[in-house]
């Protein structure tokens, strides 16, 4: 898999408090390895949209992640609310993770990263061309 890094989001990045940060690249990190494990993701592309780091492949949906200074004890992984990503993550996760509306999962900076579902959330979005017209996206 390729990875197109972008110099932008390491600046955003770099801005954020220090607590934040650590997070955020954790996240990142999540990010690149789950696409590097999925099969059909041949191309990872980091940029920015509306100011936020974001994630893009061929085959899925637009990833984003922010942490905003009104909640910082909060960061977030966003995706695009028309699609069935959240919805279809708060059915298989429930309460396991916290979600903002159909748009959000939201992490808590103070908290360990919930790995497991993250990476399942993580494929789906990155692969959703290919399963947006099944029941539960195939799961």
């Amino acid at each position: 898999m390729e990875f197109v890094e972008s110099h932008k989001v390491s600046e955003i990045l770099s801005s954020y408090p220090q607590r934040a940060r650590k997070k955020l690249l954790e996240l990142r990190q999540l990010i690149i390895d789950t696409a590097t494990a999925t099969e059909g993701v041949e191309k990872l592309l980091e940029t920015t949209k509306w100011g936020e780091p974001s994630y893009v492949s061929k085959t899925g949906s637009t990833i984003r992640m922010d942490w905003k200074e009104n909640t910082p004890d909060k960061y977030y992984l966003y995706f695009i609310c028309s699609t069935e990503l959240v919805n279809t993550f708060k059915i298989l996760y429930g309460e396991e993770l916290q979600y903002q509306g159909n748009r959000a999962i939201e992490l808590n900076v103070n908290s360990t990263l919930p790995k497991t579902p993250l990476i399942k959330c993580i494929t789906l979005a990155l692969t959703y061309h290919k399963v947006k017209h099944l029941p539960m996206l195939g799961v």
